[in-house]
């Protein structure tokens, strides 16, 4: 049950994860919805081809004889990121993930993260360090959930992650981006793909993250909490898209004013005397 090899359309802007081309810059989560039929129609509606996946929550063929998400998302068309959603130390990571992979048939892309407390769940940033060097030795290509912090993200790219992704604001807040000054130093120096994840609410929140030269953007409350998750999926998909596109074509100065006239200055018809 490998991940398929998806490869983004020549010519086109395609997002670059260990070595793999992705044509959505959008990574969508599977949980909260009502049932995986909404999921499903949410997860066509954004684009995506990256879905993340709770191992501890949801069934992807641990449970026999119980509904799968397989079944509604299969692996031949969606890459799968399993993650450590739930896991508060570097010790339980490890242990889900290699659980992961084998019940993905050796599949080795992954979404680290270590949560310091069970009521921000913010980033255990120690602990996370240590999950990621094990998982990196071990084989697994780390794409990994941390805090703002530039130390930390260049530390955990300098560990062998293959994309970092720092958080906007706090996983479920809905706060949008709380820090862009942060994100920017990352952006800064990191060789590996930024990818804004957590706290995300709304399409002007994922537009943002792109303009501001993010690589991707991973989201799920903001779409399964919406009263339409379905149409907000698709909005979040037009939002990244945007937001590419207006960060590739860079935006006009920022002045606090300016009386240059957009119109020319020449040619104009003459008043009469």
């Amino acid at each position: 049950m490998n991940a398929p090899t998806t490869r983004a359309a020549a010519g086109a802007d395609p997002l670059l994860i260990a070595g793999q081309a992705y044509s959505s810059r959008l990574l969508i989560g599977t949980g909260k919805y009502k049932d995986f039929d909404e999921t499903r129609r949410a997860v066509e509606a954004s684009g995506a081809e990256i879905v993340t996946v709770a191992i501890r929550r949801t069934n992807i063929g641990q449970n026999k004889g119980e509904p799968s998400l397989v079944e509604a998302l299969p692996p031949s068309k969606y890459t799968y990121l399993p993650n450590t959603a739930g896991c508060y130390s570097a010790e339980d990571a490890v242990r889900t993930l290699r659980l992961a992979r084998e019940l993905l048939d050796g599949h080795d892309l992954v979404k680290l993260e270590v949560l310091g407390d069970p009521e921000t769940l913010y980033p255990n940033v120690t602990e996370t360090l240590a999950a990621a060097e094990t998982l990196v030795k071990d084989g697994f290509k780390v794409m990994v959930y941390t805090s703002d912090d530039p130390i930390a993200a260049k530390r955990l790219e300098e560990i062998g992650c293959v994309a970092v992704m720092p958080l906007a604001s706090l996983i479920g807040s809905g706060m949008g981006i709380l820090n862009p000054w942060n994100l920017q130093l990352i952006l800064a120096q990191a060789k590996v793909p930024v990818i804004v994840d957590a706290g995300v609410g709304t399409a002007s929140d994922a537009a943002i993250a792109m303009e501001l030269g993010c690589d991707a953007v991973l989201m799920n409350t903001a779409v399964a909490k919406a009263a339409n998750p379905v149409l907000m999926a698709e909005a979040m998909r037009l939002a990244v898209d945007a937001g590419r596109k207006a960060f590739l074509a860079g935006r006009m100065p920022k002045k606090l004013y300016s009386a240059a006239a957009s119109s020319p200055t020449t040619g104009l018809i003459a008043p009469k005397s």
